[in-house]
């Protein structure tokens, strides 16, 4: 009779790639932090134009809410050069990250399979090595008007990215911020992501935190957490999680997104007064978790706007690798 064998134990294999071998269910407190030492950031996503980046300013101020990112999602394209000098010229006054999305998309072009019940998945994709090269292009094109973050939701085109910044075709301080639609559902996945080149990963929305503490033992770039979620990417209002969740997260972004909202994708100036007021009600529920963290984790580090490692719009720069002098 032959010896019965004795299985590999999964969570060794995983060790032995320096992956954990489960979900971190001790909750370990991250010592990761940014660059100036503060353990979490606050982001207001969907800001989809010159508008909404002023609304949002202007909120923050009167509620004293340290906002240090916003983020977009209509893309690059579908603003124009004036709007997109004008939210360069805006954040980099107030000292305030901006990432654009870069796109086209599956879901926004002809793709079939996109729009089937199974199919979902492929909609963020780039459809094609033509979409491919418009999202190059918009990549590029945020870049010339000084912008130093964009979104990325296809994983090929992080890899481009990745390898067009260190060719020195993208600015070397441009950074790629990964979109949520980009799932790193995992610390093996989150690592893939790392190693293309993202320099802050948006994980799923619905992540329990013995979940995104594995996730942090994997990866040392900043991640991007959604304590509240738009109805179609969950829904959920986590603010009674902020505290913990930056405990076992930094670097982490604070995202407050807004259940019970229009979906505005794409935007434009037929939707600017609905686009501002939710734009506007981001930052109040941001002050609303900000004053529940102070309730219950009052040491807890935020950044301010202007701090290190922030993708401030800056001057100008050309494909060719020079820079102008000044402007947004």
């Amino acid at each position: 009779m032959t010896a019965a064998r004795t299985a590999p134990d999964p969570a060794a294999l995983l060790a032995r790639v320096g992956l954990p071998g489960s979900d971190a269910y001790d909750l370990p407190a991250s010592q990761l932090r940014f660059p100036d030492g503060a353990e979490y950031r606050v982001e207001i996503p969907s800001v989809e134009g010159p508008a909404c980046l002023d609304a949002v300013l202007e909120v923050a101020r009167e509620l004293d809410v340290p906002v240090t990112r916003i983020s977009q999602g209509t893309g690059v394209g579908l603003l124009t050069a004036d709007e997109l000098d004008r939210m360069a010229a805006t954040a980099a006054a107030a000292a305030v990250e901006v990432s654009l999305f870069a796109r086209p998309c599956a879901g926004w072009g002809t793709s079939a399979m996109a729009r089937a019940a199974a199919g979902a998945a492929v909609a963020p994709t780039a459809h094609g090595q033509d979409q491919v090269a418009a999202v190059v292009d918009e990549i590029v094109r945020a870049a010339e008007h000084g912008f130093r973050s964009v979104l990325i939701a296809d994983l090929g085109v992080l890899s481009v990215f990745g390898r067009l910044r260190s060719s020195g075709d993208l600015p070397p301080d441009m950074q790629a911020k990964t979109s949520v639609m980009l799932p790193a559902s995992n610390p093996a996945t989150a690592r893939v992501l790392e190693d293309l080149g993202a320099d802050t990963i948006n994980v799923p929305t619905d992540l329990t935190l013995p979940q995104l503490a594995a996730i942090r033992a994997a990866v040392s770039v900043p991640l991007d957490v959604y304590v509240e979620a738009p109805d179609n990417i969950g829904g959920f209002v986590r603010h009674h999680e902020i505290g913990r969740i930056i405990t076992v997260a930094a670097p982490v972004h604070v995202k407050f997104g807004l259940r019970n909202a229009p979906d505005v994708y794409p935007s434009g100036t037929h939707l600017e007064a609905t686009a501002v007021a939710l734009s506007r009600e981001r930052v109040r529920r941001a002050r609303l978790g900000l004053d529940l963290l102070a309730r219950h984790h009052t040491g807890a580090t935020a950044s301010a706007p202007g701090a290190a490692g922030l993708a401030v719009p800056t001057a100008t720069y050309d494909h060719e690798g020079s820079r102008d002098a000044g402007g947004a």
